[in-house]
């Protein structure tokens, strides 16, 4: 990813989802530091790969507008979703291990990107507490969200299944300071089916029930929560908040 130019400038400073990113915990001075290595190409348009399985790690990557999915082949070239980003999330902390990208990340719809060199990420963070207790908070956040994934596959059924996967989108949006009961969904059936572990038929059904009950209601890609309980009962979720129009 190139360096910006001005037609792609935005800093860290006016970013309107640097409170979700690793900025929040910085004072000023140190903001500055942190802004004058990240680097800003153009977008990434849909369907375009922002990394790729094997490639050298170089950089993690903030999302500062749109959206992505992760995901891995198996040998046999079959793909599995294993992960969707939002505005705020970071992307690519799984990488650091091996030095090189276990999975794939697509642009769900045309996305804003920062890219942040991790070579001098480490350098800036050991000058800085605020900075690196920062990214240990969004590596445990993506630990946390790795767990949670696991008990979303372990539920019993699938209407458990989707119903706690759209607590969590909820949730997510929630944190965002966007509406978390009146919401867009980028990705396609088919990815969702594929990132619970259902048919495509099956989520499609699971869509038309949960209107039939009166839990959700479903118009092309917008998604609006009506009785976010009912919905956090059969998710099997504790509903912490009230759903913000």
């Amino acid at each position: 990813m190139s360096q910006t130019t001005n037609k792609y400038a935005v800093h860290c400073q006016s970013c309107s989802i640097s409170r979700l990113c690793l900025p929040v915990m910085l004072a000023e001075a140190e903001v500055e530091h942190l802004d004058s290595i990240v680097q800003r190409s153009r977008p990434v348009r849909k369907g375009e790969h922002l990394y790729s399985a094997n490639e050298t790690f170089e950089n993690v990557f903030a999302i500062r507008s749109g959206s992505l999915k992760s995901y891995t082949l198996s040998e046999d070239g079959i793909e599995q979703i294993t992960g969707f980003h939002l505005p705020g999330e970071i992307v690519g902390l799984d990488a650091i291990t091996d030095h090189q990208h276990p999975s794939f990340a697509k642009a769900l719809e045309t996305s804003s990107i920062c890219a942040i060199p991790f070579e001098k990420l480490e350098v800036l963070a050991r000058q800085m507490p605020g900075l690196q207790q920062q990214i240990f908070k969004v590596m445990s956040q993506e630990i946390r969200e790795d767990q949670e994934l696991m008990m979303l596959l372990n539920k019993k059924s699938a209407d458990e299944r989707l119903a706690a996967f759209l607590i969590n989108l909820s949730q997510r949006f929630a944190r965002r300071g966007l509406s978390s009961a009146v919401f867009h969904l980028t990705m396609t059936r088919s990815d969702i089916g594929n990132y619970l572990g259902l048919a495509v038929e099956t989520v499609s059904r699971l869509f038309t029930k949960f209107q039939q009950k009166q839990l959700i209601k479903v118009q092309d890609k917008e998604v609006t929560i009506l009785d976010i309980e009912s919905l956090s009962d059969l998710a099997g979720t504790s509903c912490h908040f009230v759903a913000k129009k």
